[in-house]
């Protein structure tokens, strides 16, 4: 079929948060059936090393109203779901300690797990996780290196990986998230899951075999905006 289907998260993002609830809660052969990509604001390195690339991080700043936005559309999206929302203090974030702490976890099979929890200490439990205690306390739960894991972004090997999710990134043209890519199909926002879940099970799923689609949550409804950020 070509390129595999795609779903780009963040672990800063409470929309991918929602996304990753979703997709596990009502669509796990779905979850099985795509790639997971980190997606991440670069700190000074990374993005001098993607400009070295001829690319640039597709990221804008949002304003405030928007950001007063969020705190509530999330919070009511969450509330939806029967889930409570612990909002984070971010203290001079470096992004690249949790997403290239996540590779270390995918490479162990654990990645989902980690996403997991990483996404359970940030929105539930209101942590820091760019702090390495953070990070390290979860890969200990996990069975992970816990050294190795909160120590990933100092990893020149992991760096270079890293590098190369966010040419991926770029050229795909992802510009916030949740992001689903398939070829030349793509749906931006947890409010766009269940069309990306219809498509996916539409290509990968024998004909006359589809399973039904995912109904659209009743909160997803949201006009004009598609549930997703940066």
């Amino acid at each position: 079929m070509g390129k595999r289907p795609k779903f780009y998260f963040s672990l800063r993002s409470p929309y991918s948060w929602l996304a990753l609830h979703d997709l596990l809660r009502d669509a796990p052969d779905v979850a099985d059936a795509v790639d997971w990509a980190p997606f991440w604001e670069p700190d000074e390195r990374n993005d001098e090393a993607l400009r070295a690339r001829g690319e640039q991080f597709p990221y804008v700043a949002m304003s405030r109203a928007k950001h007063l936005y969020i705190l509530q559309d999330v919070a009511r999206l969450a509330a939806a779901r029967g889930l409570s929302v612990t909002w984070p203090v971010d203290r001079e974030p470096v992004w690249e300690v949790p997403h290239l702490g996540y590779l270390v976890a995918e490479r162990a099979g654990l990645g989902r797990e980690y996403i997991s929890e990483v996404c359970s200490a940030r929105w539930r439990h209101g942590l820091d996780i760019c702090d390495r205690a953070t990070v390290a306390g979860i890969a200990s739960r996990l069975g992970l290196d816990a050294d190795e894991v909160a120590g990933a972004s100092d990893d020149p090997e992991l760096r270079a990986r890293g590098v190369e999710l966010l040419v991926d990134l770029c050229r795909d043209g992802v510009f916030g998230v949740p992001f689903f890519v398939h070829r030349f199909t793509r749906f931006w926002g947890v409010d766009r899951l269940p069309e990306f879940v219809a498509h996916v099970r539409s290509k990968l799923a024998p004909a006359g075999a589809l399973p039904e689609p995912v109904a659209a949550h009743p909160d997803s409804s949201e006009a004009g905006h598609a549930g997703g950020c940066g």
